[in-house]
């Protein structure tokens, strides 16, 4: 009974990571596209430069 609850429980922890691991991919992708946007549609500033979109 107990390799049984064991196997079970292996198999509840490697869904889960590749669960959670899926979920960081979509976020990585959605953070790449937003950074690639500002990039992209920055504004220029008074002095004809272009001006950063973010405040680091």
């Amino acid at each position: 009974m107990v390799p049984l609850l064991l196997v079970l429980l292996l198999a509840l922890i490697l869904f889960g990571a590749g669960f959670a691991l899926k979920i960081l991919w979509w976020v990585a992708i959605v953070v790449l596209v937003v950074w690639l946007l500002g990039f992209v549609m920055r504004s220029t500033n008074a002095g004809g430069g272009r001006g950063r979109w973010y405040r680091w």
